[in-house]
């Protein structure tokens, strides 16, 4: 039933980081999800307050796909107080604060002020989560300093505990952990051209047009040449895209109606003799 001979090597990452505290857990397959959501998003400390059924369960090593020593780490408190007497600073989540004075947080910026307490202060920070039918009571609450809650479609904010421990799961990664671009090409075994090389396309591309009397409306040419050239400058072509390109203008000048430029004339590819 135990993580020990199966299941990913997790383990608490270096120094401090949130603990995810589930208040009257209901079913043992949201405890295993959570512990799931908590192992994509760097958590590892998960303590549970009087879970309904006890514990452990094996249902929930049965649905933590590969997070078991989450679970095996786990720790069972009888109240909210001592679950979190231990911490510094107590978050809780709430989707409708009312009739109270105190913080309150989106998903995002609490992890960002979590990374400032565990990380820069080396405090020990934890986050409430409530029962899944009707969260967390106002005595749960009285215990916590700030509250989060999630801006999401108020037709429907329906969560299960999983995906709530998810989002902030994830808000938690991206500001402690993750450093991946916001933006990126995947480009794989090519790379971006340079100017140069895309230069040098837009000039066979001009002078192949030329050629086949696409360009002959001298007024209109200059126009036609500069959206051609915006259009190929928008983006990031990579090297291979232009290799492609220039053997569609390869293949398209094979049949074209010579118009003063015969074809043994044709400039050379710009990768003619490389290997």
């Amino acid at each position: 039933m135990t993580g020990r001979d199966g299941g990913a090597d997790l383990k608490p990452m270096p120094g401090e980081s949130p603990i995810i505290v589930l208040v009257r857990p209901q079913l043992a397959e949201n405890i295993g999800s959570t512990a799931r959501a908590m192992a994509n998003g760097g958590l590892f400390h998960l303590r549970l307050v009087a879970p309904r059924d006890g514990w452990p369960q094996e249902r929930a090593w049965f649905v933590s796909s590969g997070a078991q020593r989450i679970l095996d780490a786990a720790t069972v408190h009888e109240t909210v107080a001592d679950a979190v007497a231990d911490c510094h600073r107590v978050f809780a989540t709430c989707p409708r604060p009312r009739h109270v004075v105190i913080p309150v947080r989106t998903a995002r910026g609490a992890a960002e002020e979590l990374v400032e307490i565990c990380q820069g202060r080396a405090l020990r920070s934890a986050v409430l989560f409530g029962p899944e039918r009707a969260g967390l009571e106002n005595d749960d609450m009285a215990c916590a300093d700030t509250l989060v809650r999630y801006p999401l479609n108020p037709e429907h904010m329906s969560l299960n505990l999983a995906q709530a421990v998810m989002i902030l799961a994830y808000e938690w990664w991206n500001a402690a952990v993750d450093r991946t671009p916001p933006r990126q090409l995947m480009t794989n075994e090519t790379r971006v051209a340079t100017k140069g090389e895309l230069e040098g396309f837009l000039g066979r591309l001009t002078a192949e047009l030329d050629a086949c009397g696409f360009l002959d409306n001298l007024p209109k040419r200059p126009g036609m040449v500069r959206n051609l050239r915006h259009w190929f400058q928008r983006g990031e072509v990579t090297e291979q895209e232009l290799r492609t390109l220039h053997g569609v203008v390869t293949e398209l000048s094979r049949g074209r109606m010579k118009r003063g430029r015969p074809a043994e004339q044709d400039p050379p590819l710009p990768w003619a003799g490389a290997e």
